[in-house]
């Protein structure tokens, strides 16, 4: 088998090579630089990848190339010293969306674990509240601070970032985790649902990506990251009439999250944006989605081999461990 990396270089195509040399100077690698969009492709024998083991100092994005659409084995993307490489975001402020549950609540964790200050929102604070009392016995070196946000609300949304601003200084780190989905479909679907969906989704996304780089601009910080939990969905439409509206919007996160990238580009900042999208993860989503039907929601785990909580996390403190020049726009997973 043979692997695909995609690096993607802050400082543009001609700089890829100089980069590829200095990361992997004892593999013979062929470079297809891009010019245009300033990333490269790097092809290596699966057996010769496995030698990198955790010298692969760009932790760069691994893809397999058997598919036109890029995914990822969830299983090489924990790269050992990421604690390590970690360190210079101990002491700083993350803000984690939807951190009471699932993804978000494996994510606050170890973030706390890795020693952020960790903002965690959500509707429901006190599962928060509880996470964060877990962490502090549990001896971690950070925190996680519990906020109490209904995203769907803008003006909930901005007295959060204020009171960041005023307990915390700002948010070094973005993570817009929290999305949510409808049984809705485009033919009959109800238009309250379909808006409580862009709501979430989209608009308040591109709000807390806003009001984050309005929070780093404002104290100079140049080396801060936005992270976008997308969806599978946001690069295939599968043939699920109840999905389709939620699609769109996570269709909308992929937009928006090269957009952003793009924006900052022409800002000259080294602040990234990266778009991580998961297939089926083993998380409430499922049974919320179809809490009417048990025998569904169970129905999905036979059909999808599920990734974990876990592997998600994992991709994320991987982009988070990237060098400050390493842009790694965008990492799809599924489980095999």
């Amino acid at each position: 088998m043979t692997w695909k990396l995609e690096i993607r270089s802050l400082f543009g195509a001609a700089n890829n090579k100089c980069l590829i040399n200095h990361c992997f100077p004892f593999i013979d690698v062929k470079a297809a630089p891009r010019l245009a969009t300033s990333f490269c492709n790097i092809y290596i024998e699966r057996e010769r990848w496995l030698t990198l083991n955790d010298s692969l100092s760009s932790r760069a994005t691994i893809l397999e190339t058997q598919r036109p659409s890029l995914h990822t084995c969830g299983s090489f993307l924990r790269v050992a010293g990421v604690k390590a490489v970690m360190e210079r975001w101990r002491g700083r402020v993350a803000l984690v969306t939807g951190a009471s549950v699932g993804i978000g609540a494996t994510l606050a964790v170890e973030l706390v674990r890795l020693g952020m200050k960790v903002m965690g929102c959500a509707r429901d604070v006190g599962k928060i509240q509880k996470l964060a009392a877990e962490c502090q016995s549990a001896g971690h070196p950070g925190v996680l601070v519990p906020f109490k946000c209904d995203l769907s609300k803008e003006e909930e949304i901005l007295s959060m970032f204020a009171a960041i601003k005023e307990q915390h200084k700002g948010v070094d780190v973005c993570i817009n985790n929290a999305g949510l989905a409808h049984l809705e479909a485009l033919l009959n679907g109800k238009t309250s649902a379909w808006k409580n969906m862009w709501d979430v989704n989209v608009l308040a996304l591109c709000i807390c990506a806003r009001e984050a780089y309005q929070s780093m601009k404002e104290r100079n910080v140049d080396d801060g990251h936005i992270i976008n939990i997308n969806s599978v969905c946001g690069h295939q439409v599968l043939p699920n009439a109840d999905t389709h509206f939620y699609t769109a919007t996570k269709y909308a996160v992929t937009a928006l999250t090269e957009g952003l990238r793009q924006e900052l580009r022409a800002e000259n900042t080294h602040i990234r944006a990266t778009s991580i999208s998961p297939g089926f993860v083993e998380t409430e989503f499922a049974s919320r989605l179809y809490r009417d039907n048990y025998d569904k929601a169970a129905a999905l785990y036979t059909i999808y081999k599920p990734l974990e909580a876990k592997d998600i996390v994992s991709a994320i403190t991987y982009v988070l461990s990237a060098p400050p020049h390493v842009q790694i726009g965008e990492i799809l997973l599924e489980g095999l």
